[in-house]
């Protein structure tokens, strides 16, 4: 069966907040200036908002200069941020940090607390508004490329293929969506950025991109307990020193409260479990309270860019440009990435635009829109904030203390600091202490499978396993010999597990794909890259809802 194929002057892959805000700028200016160009958003996920983790608090400025009328609509954000707090955990104490000495970056006034996911279900019913055609369901598997090299467009995978690859009766090839320019907002370590990154050696000149794992639980409390609009962050314990990371305690509406932990993917113990880190954190006495007689509704995991500023690749290629979480325009201090995400697609669109308006037929280089980014407010968010990251391979007191003199500096000192790889950080087991996690007890703290449930994550399990293998001996002779099999424990969805026979022997690796939540933790930290996260069927994978 041969691919049918559809044409449109723009396709863009991934409707997060780039995507969305990318696909809005665009026919907002063809209605601006009366021209009837296309545009076409995929989505892997089963609908808009479906793979969309988030904190999240939104600052509005990027969606204030899109839709500047948003407050006066049925926006889903409803709780002004009205109290802010932060604090350093010890094991058993707390110290609290006064706000006064907060820089900036750290204050969240005029932000408000949302589900990022509701907020993207809204976007999208805009863009449809303005005619844009969006394919939720609809996995961009691989890159078309034209004969003299530049992007084409994408192919969505094939459906209904078996677990060899052979077709089932269900089976459809993939479409081909040819464009004249590609936007690739697939967020984090998408799979096909990747791919580009190499093709095209966007890298080159750039620091490495540095990651962290959030994971994120939603829980109804008691309404006593609930404080609409506060803000809570913390850092130190359960981590230690060395290791950098924090929490977060989001009141929302409804009595309803999001907790999240972070881990930065450059942690050295091989015995680090950063979802246990997160279960551990709930129990200390200063937030455990929060929590008792509350109920959990909701649970998700999601990889982010920790890099900022020296991390940004080259933004664009023949064909095509990288817009949001997949270039990485993350604001770490903040916390915040939505609003550069957002702003990122709309000056994309822009010069998108200007070149199709002025008779461009496609194929090259978008160079007005990485000048458009070194004019923006997000290089100037971003510069301020590059050596924040960095800074903490001196372990938490230093880097906070280096922190807070830099970003009230605004960025001013006259270095930048660089990033490492972080599958590279990893210890061997032999020198490093193993950690013995408390048990679950099911009321405050939990275990994967359980977690996994609540994400409602669901995939076919009749078709190609999509964390795919290098070399099948690695997990064994190297990950397991070296690093005591550490993929079973930075998957946040038990999705790694080291089998064996009754005697202990025979020791071999079980993918249990149906899991994934699409993290692409696996992806960033395996030791050896030898695990390569693909695009599984349309649709597959969380449906998060609220979160």
């Amino acid at each position: 069966m041969e691919r049918e194929s559809m044409e449109f002057d723009v396709v863009i892959v991934g409707a997060g907040p780039s995507g969305l805000g990318a696909a809005i700028r665009f026919r907002q200016l063809c209605m601006e200036h009366d021209l009837d160009l296309s545009v076409c958003v995929l989505e892997k996920g089963s609908e808009p908002g479906a793979h969309i983790l988030s904190g999240a608090v939104l600052e509005p400025r990027a969606l204030d200069e899109l839709i500047p009328d948003w407050r006066d609509s049925d926006a889903p954000i409803h709780t002004p941020v009205t109290d802010d707090k932060f604090m350093f955990l010890g094991p058993a104490g707390v110290l609290r940090f006064p706000n006064m000495f907060l820089p900036p970056e750290f204050h969240n006034k005029g932000n408000y607390i949302i589900s990022l996911g509701n907020l993207v279900r809204w976007l999208a019913a805009q863009a449809e508004e303005l005619g844009v055609e969006i394919y939720p369901g609809f996995a961009a598997a691989e890159v078309l490329y034209n004969e003299d090299g530049s992007v084409k467009g994408v192919a969505t995978g094939d459906m209904g293929l078996a677990e060899d690859g052979s077709q089932k009766p269900s089976y459809e090839p993939g479409i081909e969506l040819h464009a004249k320019y590609t936007f690739f907002a697939e967020g984090v370590r998408g799979s096909l950025s990747k791919n580009l990154m190499e093709t095209f050696n966007l890298r080159e000149g750039v620091d490495p991109q540095t990651f962290g794992i959030g994971i994120k639980e939603l829980w109804e409390v008691e309404p006593e307990k609930h404080h609409q609009g506060r803000v809570v962050h913390t850092a130190g314990w359960p981590l230690d020193q060395m290791t950098y990371g924090g929490a977060f305690i989001y009141h929302l509406e409804d009595n309803q409260v999001a907790v999240g932990f972070v881990v930065s993917l450059d942690y050295k113990n091989p015995y680090l479990s950063p979802f246990d880190e997160f279960q551990r954190y709930k129990s200390h006495p200063e937030i455990k309270p929060l929590f008792e007689g509350a109920r959990r509704i909701a649970y998700g995991a999601r990889a982010i860019n920790e890099g900022g500023f020296q991390s940004v690749p080259k933004l664009v290629f023949p064909g095509g440009a990288l817009i949001g979480c997949s270039a990485g325009f993350l604001n770490m201090p903040k916390i915040k990435g939505s609003h550069t995400a957002m702003k990122s697609g709309m000056l994309a669109a822009e010069c998108a635009f200007s070149a199709l308006k002025e008779g461009s037929t496609g194929g090259d280089e978008l160079n007005a829109y990485p000048e458009a980014y070194r004019k923006s407010w997000i290089y100037k968010e971003l510069k301020i904030a590059r050596n924040v990251r960095p800074a903490f391979r001196w372990g938490l007191v230093a880097a906070t203390l280096y922190t807070g003199i830099d970003l009230w500096l605004r960025g001013k000192l006259p270095w930048t600091m660089h990033h490492h790889e972080d599958h590279k950080s990893l210890k061997p087991a032999s020198k490093c202490k193993p950690i013995e996690y408390p048990k679950p007890d099911g009321v405050i703290t939990f275990d994967r499978l359980s977690s996994v449930f609540l994400s409602n994550t669901n995939h076919e399990e009749d078709q190609p396993v999509h964390l795919t293998l290098k070399d099948t001996s690695v997990p064994i002779e190297v990950n397991l010999e070296l690093y005591d099999a550490p993929e079973q424990r930075y998957c946040p969805a038990q999705v790694y597990e080291i089998l064996r026979d009754e005697d202990g022997s025979n020791p071999r690796l079980q993918i249990n794909a149906q899991n994934c939540v699409h993290c692409k933790t696996c992806d960033i930290k395996d030791p050896t890259q030898n695990i390569n996260w693909v695009v599984p069927e349309g649709g597959g994978g969380p449906n998060y809802p609220n979160m």
